[in-house]
């Protein structure tokens, strides 16, 4: 007889994919992570599916390796995705994901809900992820929720890491042929591959010397620029601050919250690494826009989101969530 999970949850963004299989109680009964993204933009939504069914297939060996017993039945899949962009592409996955059999019921929501539940003890607040991109949505206890397309510019956006290295690439490269403002990005972004111009960089970049998707490392480098006082690196850190602020302050008023107390979260490898600057920033004009608002950064592990909004989902009694993000903060 096999043994019944009550959430699997699914994790996946850009360049990786989490899955966890999850006790009625609250247990993780097994994890697993492969170093694969869910890009259906790139790869047709089959084979980003199969992407999936290869981290999920390593949980159920590693439950059944565990307990001796495989899991035959799980309740609900909750996945959280990169790419799930907009609601009807949601509504696209959950059924893609739901003929692979993997659970009684799915859902599937952006990978930016995973952020925001992940560091909420209750579904009531707002989170801005800036990785690779940059997104923001907020939630309510009743289901309510706000959000922004983020697809790129044709919906407004800006910033994220892949923005902000074009952008400093295209100061730095102004900068050097004598287009532009004097900008010391134009020395600090090739001295980090090595390089001794942005001509040579660019060539490198547009041939395959320099892989393009190493320009996200790039945005470091433009923070550090910028705190050693170059005024065009600071301006793209305040522009960054401005976009995080004024995408925060949208879903607040959207969820009625902007004049009560209410987390924002912040997520993503960008606002993770605890910039000075940016920190300070983000915190000033936040405060000016929405007095109430408590700034809080994710530290929990994404995939914690997507079984909490998966326990959201059957009605898991509060100690069964509290067990479930116990398990995962432990040692952190």
């Amino acid at each position: 007889m096999g043994v019944t999970a009550s959430v699997l949850a699914i994790d996946a963004g850009n360049s990786k994919t989490d899955a966890a299989l999850i006790g009625a109680d609250g247990s993780v009964l097994a994890s697993a992570r492969i170093p694969r993204g869910f890009q259906p933009p790139k790869v047709g939504i089959p084979a980003a599916v199969d992407v999936l069914a290869a981290a999920v297939e390593e949980a159920l060996a590693r439950a059944a390796e565990a307990s001796g017993e495989r899991i035959d039945r799980v309740e609900h899949v909750s996945a959280c995705l990169a790419n799930a962009d907009l609601p009807v592409e949601e509504e696209e996955l959950t059924a893609a994901l739901h003929q692979r059999g993997w659970g009684r019921t799915t859902q599937v929501r952006n990978d930016t809900f995973a952020v925001l539940r992940a560091g909420l003890d209750e579904p009531r607040g707002v989170a801005v992820v800036c990785g690779a991109g940059i997104n923001c949505v907020g939630m309510l206890p009743d289901g309510r929720t706000a959000r922004f397309p983020a697809i790129g510019k044709i919906s407004g956006d800006w910033g994220g890491g892949g923005g902000l290295s074009d952008e400093a690439l295209w100061y730095a490269a102004r900068s050097e042929d004598g287009r532009g403002e004097r900008t010391e990005l134009a020395r600090t972004l090739p001295e980090y591959f090595g390089l001794d111009s942005m001509y040579a960089l660019i060539e490198a970049l547009h041939r395959g010397g320099v892989p393009l998707e190493r320009k996200y490392e790039l945005t470091p480098v433009l923070f550090a620029t910028g705190a050693r006082g170059d005024r065009v690196a600071a301006a793209l850190v305040r522009r960054l601050a401005e976009e995080v602020v004024a995408m925060a302050a949208v879903a607040l008023t959207r969820l009625e919250l902007l004049d009560e107390e209410a987390p924002v979260l912040l997520g993503g490898s960008v606002l993770t690494a605890r910039h000075p600057e940016l920190d300070a920033q983000i915190a000033e004009l936040l405060a000016a826009r929405a007095p109430k608002a408590v700034i809080e950064v994710v530290e929990a592990p994404p995939v914690l989101g997507a079984a909490l909004l998966g326990f959201d989902h059957t009605g898991a009694p509060a100690e069964a969530h509290a067990r479930l993000r116990s398990q995962y903060l432990a040692g952190r």
